[in-house]
């Protein structure tokens, strides 16, 4: 972790905050900031040996993902983990729009963006899938990067802000901690189908995909969510 120091001595503010809000996050997946307490941007600061400003720069980040809550007077609290009811409807939001984007990105879908797609599975595959958030961390990146690649190139502002506002992926992933990724082969298998649909071109094919996909996450994620409570 950056010092105080080293901030000064060349290291921009930019990564500084990135390197706070990495240190966060890892702390936030594992469970090691526990859900519902308070997080102290001047103890954190000085835990981390960094100034405020990074801490309260990363916790807004965190704040966008629904990962902590920010309370009127109160500073930042850790979000519980999602209710099943909840998980639900962050699914049945994903419904709306991760189709839509498939369908988009898939008709005007090169060869460099398949390509991008085939990595990221290939990247799935050979992804330690936990219990630990360092364990299993590739994974979660690996299939945050194909959902992303297949929103951006759907080429459409508003659903790519609608898409970054659900922070979808990292609240799923916040069941796994202690238990390591649980649905691994399906997530697979169902990414590689809608490649395959993205390859042949087939955008109506590519959002039926899609939407098979985000069914079987939505009941895999309730199952983890009970057994998780």
């Amino acid at each position: 972790m950056a010092t105080k120091n080293q901030a000064t001595g060349g290291v921009s503010r930019q990564v500084l905050a990135d390197h706070v809000y990495e240190a966060l996050l890892v702390a936030l997946m594992d469970g090691r900031l526990e859900a519902g307490t308070p997080v102290s941007i001047d103890g954190m600061a000085r835990e981390l040996d960094v100034s405020p400003t990074p801490v309260r720069e990363a916790l807004a980040r965190l704040e966008a993902t629904g990962m902590v809550r920010r309370m009127a007077l109160r500073g930042y609290r850790v979000a519980p983990l999602f209710s099943p009811e909840e998980l639900a409807d962050l699914m049945d939001a994903r419904l709306v729009i991760e189709p839509a984007n498939a369908f988009m990105a898939c008709k005007h879908a090169d060869q460099e963006l398949t390509g991008q797609l085939q990595q990221a599975i290939e990247d799935l595959k050979a992804a330690p899938r936990g219990p630990s958030f360092a364990e299993f961390r590739a994974y979660w990146e690996a299939d945050e990067r194909f959902h992303r690649l297949i929103a951006e190139s759907a080429d459409n502002q508003f659903l790519l802000s609608a898409y970054n506002a659900l922070g979808g992926q990292v609240q799923r992933f916040r069941f796994f901690g202690g238990l390591g990724v649980t649905d691994a082969d399906y997530a697979i298998a169902e990414h590689t189908e809608i490649l395959k649909a993205f390859e042949a071109g087939d955008a109506e094919l590519a959002r039926q995909k899609m939407i098979e996909h985000i069914e079987g996450v939505k009941q895999r994620s309730q199952h983890d969510s009970e057994v998780r409570s």
